[in-house]
């Protein structure tokens, strides 16, 4: 599956793993004019709170702000409310926490979003890409398969609203397949060829994940704790354009 015509760039958001508002700067020197769009997930959102939301928007970056809100409905509605006066461009509950409270979240980020102004995008996490089929059925309790249940998770987002779902590049097809070609996907697990897979499993090189018709791709310490980030991130640019032609 060939992803219609984008630019790599607005579509590859790079993970700012880090805990530190200095860390972020040092990680960013080389790199801020060239990307366009980072994510803050709970370490750095824990530690810097949600100035650093503020901080990433002055410098003109799109933020996806991961902190997979999962809780009884009310709860998720009051919390989503509250994270739409952040500015973020992009967040996101855990999809296991049902069709109900995906909803009331998508409300809460109705309600909080100031009028006119667009309402962030907002995805459901379907089943994390560190999670294997061994541990999703024997430590979760969940049987089947990962990519049933994916699937399954993503009908429930859609079936509430919500614009997409986190998942594996490997999953896309199913889930376009299931949910409609409109539906978002924003897939982790990317590592380009010749980097270590850390703690992911359900992995793909950034050019395999937009052929399978990823629309965001998810791409942390490849590029923060390289060499040269800056060499990496133009590298990945490169290849995913070469590979598109």
């Amino acid at each position: 599956m060939q992803a219609q015509s984008i630019d790599v760039r607005e579509r590859m958001i790079v993970a700012l793993d880090f805990s530190t508002l200095e860390e972020i700067k040092q990680c960013l020197a080389p790199l801020e004019d060239r990307i366009r769009y980072v994510k803050v997930g709970m370490e750095l959102s824990y530690a810097e709170g949600p100035a650093i939301v503020h901080y990433l928007k002055e410098r003109g970056l799109k933020v996806f702000l991961d902190l997979k809100v999962h809780d009884i409905p009310n709860t998720a509605k009051g919390a989503m409310k509250s994270l739409a006066r952040l500015g973020a461009d992009m967040v996101n509950v855990h999809a296991a926490g049902g069709v109900a409270m995906m909803e009331a979240a998508r409300e809460g980020l109705e309600q909080g979003t100031a009028a006119g102004s667009p309402r962030p995008i907002l995805i459901g996490v379907t089943m994390l890409t560190s999670t294997s089929v061994q541990t999703m059925n024997e430590q979760l309790a969940i049987p089947g398969s990962v990519e049933d249940v994916v699937v399954h998770y993503a009908k429930m987002t859609k079936q509430a609203g919500l614009d997409g779902v986190v998942a594996s590049p490997l999953e896309v097809p199913m889930i376009k397949k299931a949910a409609g070609e409109s539906f978002l996907t924003v897939t982790p697990g990317i590592r380009p060829l010749g980097s270590d897979k850390g703690d992911q499993t359900r992995i793909t090189t950034p050019e395999q994940a937009f052929q399978l018709g990823s629309d965001y791709l998810v791409i942390g310490r490849a590029i923060t704790v390289a060499k040269d980030p800056a060499a990496t991130w133009e590298s990945i640019v490169a290849a995913v354009e070469a590979d598109r032609r």
